[in-house]
């Protein structure tokens, strides 16, 4: 398997794994949907975190600092969006199933938290694709970097719930598939041995 190819399914994967489980989102948080909104953000739990690959290893192949940097960023996204995660998915889930006494204030931290994760998330994505569209050229990263930018926005309004936060990691996935293979096969194996 060349480099690009695995660029291609460390950067992509993760957001159609998260889509795929988003498809099963309940819209609200109910009495009836309590466990499965309680479980299916545990099942989700290690994977969110995986979405930071998608910035990182873009802007690691087209600059070293500028993946430092996109790489820091996409840690706090790690970080603070998990909290989110465990919050408002696992905790209200477990909250809920047990009375909702609470759900409030848990989804008001949750969102304050998750806000932090996103501006990362965005900061991360605006680095590796201003460093990709400097490396590819602006014409040829366009399409990735529009499918990134909006894909990111949709995340942050509508985390993966259906029918757009689930369109948005479809568009996550696409526009990181984009850059990384549009990226030159030489590129990424200079990195990748380096």
């Amino acid at each position: 398997m060349n480099d690009r190819v695995r660029l291609l399914l460390a950067a992509s994967l993760p957001p159609l794994a998260i889509a795929a489980v988003g498809m099963t989102h309940p819209a609200r948080l109910t009495f009836e949907a309590a466990h499965h909104w309680q479980v299916m953000h545990t099942v989700l739990l290690p994977v969110f975190p995986l979405l930071a690959l998608g910035p990182w290893l873009v802007a690691r192949l087209a600059n070293r600092a500028a993946g430092v940097v996109a790489g820091f960023l996409a840690f706090v996204y790690a970080c603070f969006y998990t909290s989110l995660d465990v919050i408002a998915g696992i905790a209200t889930g477990a909250v809920k199933h047990d009375g909702g006494v609470g759900l409030g204030t848990l989804f008001r931290v949750a969102g304050d938290l998750g806000d932090i994760g996103s501006y990362a998330y965005f900061a991360a994505s605006a680095v590796a694709v201003a460093v990709a569209a400097r490396q590819l050229g602006i014409l040829r990263a366009a399409p990735g970097a529009v499918l990134v930018a909006v894909g990111a926005v949709m995340f942050w309004q509508e985390h993966v719930y259906r029918p757009w936060g689930v369109l948005a990691m479809v568009l996550l996935a696409a526009g990181w598939g984009w850059l990384a293979l549009a990226r030159p096969q030489h590129a990424a194996q200079a990195v990748a041995t380096s």
